[in-house]
Parts: C-alpha cells; structure tokens; sequence
C-alpha cells in the first residue's frame, strides 16, 4: 500500500493549503494601487504595512477563529434567562467568535475618520476582512459604522456625545455594538406598510417608548439598536416614519422592553444572530426630528451598508479567485496542472477580472463617499454616488454569488467540502449579501425613480466621462470602445424615457451603466499595454459590454492567465 507521504496528489494539496493561507494583499496589487489612486497620492509606507498586517491577521487569525464557529455548528445560542431566573436576553457566542472579534474591532476598522482618507482607509480593510466572507463580525462592524454615522451627523449633540465613544473604542470587549431593525414581517422591503409605533414618554424628556414587532434583527447582541417606528397619529408610508435609538438595557442586566422570539436559522451569515425581537414600552430617543426619520435611515444607515457590502462582496471575489486560481495552479490532472486546460483557465481569468472589477469600483465609490464626508464632491459627485451606492450593491453582491459558484465547480467535489476550503461558507455568506440591505429589484426601482426626477443620469455620465478621459495612454484604445458605449447604455435612463420601462428593463439598463463604471475605473490603474490590469479589463469588457466575445477572446484569456498565483 502507498504511503501517505508518496502520495504526489496529497504534497500538491499540502502545498496549496498552506501557500492559500497567507499573501491576500499582495495577491490583490490592484488594491494599494486603487487605493492611492483614489487618495490622490502614494500610500504611506505605514499604510501599506497596516493594509498587509492586516491580511496575515485575516488569514492566521480572524479566518481560523471563523472556520472553527461554523465547524460544528457552535453558533449562537439565545439565553432568555440567567442563572437566577432574571431575564436577560443575552446571546452566546463560542469563545472564537471573541478571537474574531478582538482581532477585527483591535484593527481600527471602527475608529476611522469620516474623511477621504478615513473611508478608504476603512473600505482597504474592510476588503481584506470579508476574505472570510460575513463571519459574524462583519456585520456588526458596518452596523456599528452607520449608528456612528447617524448618531454623529443627525442626533442630538448630547445623546452623540454619550454613545459615540463606545462605538469607536478598539477593544471589542467593552466596546459599543450597533444594529438597524427596519424590517418587519408584513412589510419587508416596504417599509412604508411598518407598523411599529413611538409614542412620546410621559416622564422622562425627549424619549418615547416603542412597542411592535420587527421581523429581521441582524447584530440582535448589538447594545444599541437604531429602530424604526411610526409615531402616534403621523401620517402613512415612509413619510410618517421616525428613526431611533434604543438602548439595549437601562441598568447593565434587565432589557429595555424587547423581548428575542428567536434567533433565524440562515442559509449564511450563521455565526452572525440574527432574531425576531418584539419590543414593549422600549425607551427610545430619536436620532435627529423625528419627521426625518426614513431619510436618516436611507442615507445613514443604509448608504452605509449598502457602500460597504459591495466592498464586501469584492473581498469575497477576490479569496474565491486567490482560492480557485491556486488550486488550479497546483493541482494535477491527466499529466498537467487543471490551469493549463482551456476551459479551466478561462473560469479562472473571468474570476480575476470581476474581483478587479469589483475593487475599482468600489474604491471608486468610497471616493465618492469621502468626498461627500468631507463636503467637497461636486454635483456630479452627488449624482454618481446617488447611483452606485444601489447599482454596485446590486451588481457586486450578484457577482460574488457566481464567482464562488465558478471556484467550487474548479475545485470539484472536493469544493462543497465544508473542512476543505473556505468557499462553501463564502457561498453561502454571498448569497445573504445578496438580500441585504435592499433586493436587487427594490434597488433598481429606487435609482428608476431617482433618474425620473433628474437626479442621476447626467451627473453620472459627465462623472463617467471624467472617468474615461483620464485612462492611463496604455489603455486609451480600450477607453475609446467605453467612450463610444456612453450614449447608447444611458438613453433608457433620461428622464421622460426611464418612467415608462418595466422593472426588468430598468434592471439591464442599470446592470449596463454599472458594467461601463467597472470598466472605466478598472483603466485608471492600466498603466501599460502589457500591465495585467489592462488585461483583466480588456477581458471584463469582452464579456460585458460586447456583442460577442471575438476572435483573440483566447488571447485575453491568456493575457489574464499570466497573472495567476
């Protein structure tokens, strides 16, 4: 019988797990680099070595802790009651998740500036952190960020001063989680049907009470809850509703009037407690007037979100290529490496190109946010934001889905092996990014009625031009071909013209435009003819925005090829 040790198909494998576990950053270089474009100037030699800290303690730490929660199914776990009978409604979580969570919250992630520099500074590793796909930790993170966001733009000076601190602090111990209920079970994505109510208490000044039922509590050991509710006798729809804050106790033990039906047994997101909470007489305080509550919640809370699960579903991208094209380097079929069959490496440079894609845009986008931090953007800045905090949440989170499901076809059977790599629990994470924070049609029924008011399509384009104008002279060929696409992908989005399109060809149109931004931002790095990142969109816009693949579609593949690990 042989032994293990002559076994060549089992050295391949060890080689390749051990080899998959380190160098995410340096085997995404387009991440500095897009990094510093959109900062205007080269990185800081202490950024760049943060940026790679942090993806060895990704890979070593945070990404073991993770595996570990979800192995054997150790998630968390709903305790009503304490030891003496006094209802606490506390979640338990297996001793890994606080190893994730010390090493995640102790990065800073939570105590960057809301600046330029601060949001891409946050955006860079954020990327590096959803390698592991949600977790359990990435979630609260960006529910944390955009309570922070809301408390420090829109509350009231003292109730921000109160809270805000713990919301930054580094160790995640004893600092202050944040979490958004919206959701409740007869409206879902209509918010507007919300049922929930605030009326104002009669004791203490300023805070209200609230009482109902919300459906879908993600971060539901969050110790600040961000709620929304109608107050007594406001008027119907989004416009009637107030946003909130609402601490999770009053005295450190007994809750505030909530009550966990359940925690949600998830498809993804497993390590993450997500619950049906049914709040009674909950003191709460309004974060900001209480007749701005729905616009605070969009454009705090969900612009929030929605600007950092497409970066998410880029850091997902991006380890389902580095696993797929590592795997495929190294493993051995028929006396060659899988990479080098046809069909295999044209799955791999695709995976390549749509993390690249995913990167550039997304980067792009959380320029746009820091300008907007700042008070700098343009009006065509404002328009384009407006645009690809919807379109890019839809498009990126879609993408992540696929390319996890190409790297497990890469791998074969042993790809739905939960203890084999990673991709079955970022398949799974992908598909819930996919529903969070708005469905695809919703977002895209959103941007339809933003374009019918005239509030994106020419920012957008002229923002786009800019885009394009400013490629790199290696790449000046392939920014003609966008250039030419521009007027023909824009016209179902005028207004006069986008008021009459059915959701579905609102949703192309929008899925078009998204692909022409990918594009465009994925040149500004094209430095030189042969830079991979040039091939990588040379393939990205064969397989988006032409009518066919053509004739040198092998060539790009090739060309992307080259850049495996």
């Amino acid at each position: 019988m042989q032994s293990e040790a002559e076994n060549p198909g089992r050295e391949d494998l060890e080689r390749w797990v051990a080899e998959a576990s380190v160098g995410w950053s340096r085997a995404h270089p387009t991440l500095v680099e897009h990094l510093a474009l959109r900062a205007g100037e080269p990185l800081p030699t202490s950024w760049v070595a943060e940026i790679d800290g942090f993806a060895a303690t990704v890979a070593t730490v945070i990404d073991p802790a993770v595996a570990r929660c979800e192995a054997h199914r150790d998630l968390p776990r709903h305790v009503p009651y304490d030891g003496v009978g006094r209802r606490v409604e506390r979640i338990e979580f297996h001793p890994a998740h606080d190893v994730a969570a010390r090493a995640a919250w102790g990065a800073g992630l939570l105590d960057t500036d809301t600046t330029l520099a601060g949001d891409l500074r946050l955006a860079g590793l954020f990327f590096l952190l959803t390698h592991v796909g949600e977790g359990g930790i990435a979630c609260p993170i960006v529910c944390t960020i955009g309570l922070r966001r809301a408390l420090e733009r829109r509350a009231d000076r003292a109730l921000a001063e109160r809270h805000v601190p713990g919301l930054r602090a580094l160790d995640s111990t004893h600092a202050t989680r944040g979490a958004q209920f919206l959701t409740e079970v007869q409206g879902g994505s209509d918010v507007g049907a919300n049922l929930v109510r605030a009326a104002p208490d009669a004791d203490v000044a300023g805070a209200w009470r609230i009482s109902g039922e919300k459906w879908f509590c993600s971060v539901a050991d969050a110790d600040l809850f961000a709620v929304s509710a109608r107050p007594e006798g406001a008027a119907a729809g989004t416009r009637g509703l107030g946003c909130f804050l609402v601490p999770r106790t009053l005295d450190g033990i007994t809750p505030n009037g909530f009550a966990i039906r359940r925690l949600k047994d998830k498809l993804g997101t497993r390590a993450l407690a997500s619950a049906e909470i049914d709040f009674t007489d909950a003191l709460a305080y309004p974060i900001g007037e209480v007749d701005e509550g729905f616009a605070i919640a969009v454009e705090e809370l969900l612009n929030t979100s929605r600007w950092l699960n497409a970066v998410g579903a880029a850091g997902i991208m991006g380890r389902a290529w580095f696993v797929a094209s590592s795997f495929a380097s190294r493993r051995r079929a028929f006396g060659r490496a899988i990479a080098d069959f046809d069909a295999v490496a044209e799955q791999v440079a695709l995976l390549r190109a749509h993390a690249d894609a995913a990167i550039a845009s997304t980067l792009a986008l959380t320029a746009l946010v820091g300008r907007l931090d700042e008070g700098t953007a343009t009006e065509d800045e404002v328009a384009a934001h407006r645009f690809l905090v919807n379109a890019l949440k839809v498009v990126t989170s879609l993408d992540a889905t696929a390319c996890v499901h190409d790297a497990i076809e890469i791998l074969g059977g042993n790809g739905t092996i939960e203890d084999f790599s990673v991709l079955p629990r970022l398949y799974r994470d992908a598909v819930v990014f996919e529903s969070w924070e708005g469905t695809h049609h919703v977002l895209c029924a959103q941007i339809q009625r933003d374009a019918a008011k005239g509030l994106v399509t020419a920012g957008l384009e002229r923002w786009l031009t800019s885009e394009i104008d400013r490629a790199p002279d290696g790449a000046r060929a392939l920014a003609a071909t966008l250039r030419e696409a521009l007027a023909l992908s824009f016209e179902p989005l005028q207004p006069g013209h986008v008021e009459s399109l059915g959701g579905s060809d609102v949703r192309r149109a929008v899925t078009r435009v998204s692909r022409l931004v990918q594009a465009a931002t994925m040149l500004r790095v094209a430095h030189a003819e042969d830079a991979p990142a040039l091939a990588s969109a040379r393939l990205f816009v064969a397989r988006h925005l032409s009518d066919e693949p053509g004739a040198d579609w092998k060539g790009l593949v090739d060309a992307v090829a080259a850049s495996f690990p």
